[in-house]
């Protein structure tokens, strides 16, 4: 576990000096030559249709039928998964060896320990719900449709795709208005970065 945390380090290291180059260029540009640093920014930029991308999200997958018109099968099924999982949970969720696995021994067991009692404690009640909703399911299907129907809420997106789909051009008018500004703020943090990730590299 240990070498996989030092191999993701060593990525994430690798990554932000790759990033802090690429934002050194950018405020160089930015600073001895706008316009062409303008003319980049309009050759990338794209316009993406949301709209037509996430019509598939927008229909209506009618599983209620099957559900209910097998529910002793279903509420069987999702007892006996439910209690299978309850069981693991209460006796054989071992926290402290998850936490050895993903943590190791030098890592950070407080945070560990926490992190997987949570876990835990969701899962139990998880699976409360679980055989609860299953023995509905076997013994009173209607009633648990009926709280179903009721819970059911209908949430529009089209307004926010719409507003996702409206062109933002604000942000290129800010950065080439002021572009020593904006130049010096991104090459210092750039460099910032370059060093950092420099330094983290050489130890």
């Amino acid at each position: 576990m240990n070498l996989l945390l030092e191999i993701g380090l060593q990525t994430i290291e690798i990554l932000t000096l790759v990033f802090g180059i690429l934002g050194m260029t950018l405020s160089l540009m930015l600073l001895f030559a706008p316009r062409a640093t303008q003319s980049v920014s309009n050759l990338f930029n794209r316009s993406l249709d949301i709209d037509r991308k996430l019509g598939f999200l927008d229909r209506d997958i009618p599983t209620e039928n099957f559900v209910y018109g097998h529910s002793i099968a279903v509420g069987a099924l999702l007892v006996a998964g439910s209690t299978f999982a309850f069981l693991f949970f209460l006796f054989k969720f071992d926290v402290s060896l998850f936490t050895l696995i993903f943590f190791g021994i030098r890592g950070y067991t407080v945070f560990g320990e926490i992190l997987f009692q949570t876990i835990g404690w969701i899962g139990r009640v998880a699976c409360l719900f679980g055989l609860a909703a299953g023995l509905s399911l076997i013994l009173a299907p209607r009633r648990l449709r009926a709280i179903e129907r009721r819970m059911n809420r209908w949430i529009e997106t089209r307004v926010l795709i719409e507003k996702v789909n409206r062109p933002v051009k604000s942000l290129d008018t800010v950065f080439f208005r002021y572009p020593i500004f904006f130049g010096l703020l991104g090459g210092s943090i750039s460099c910032l970065l370059i060093v950092l990730s420099i330094l983290n590299l050489l130890h």
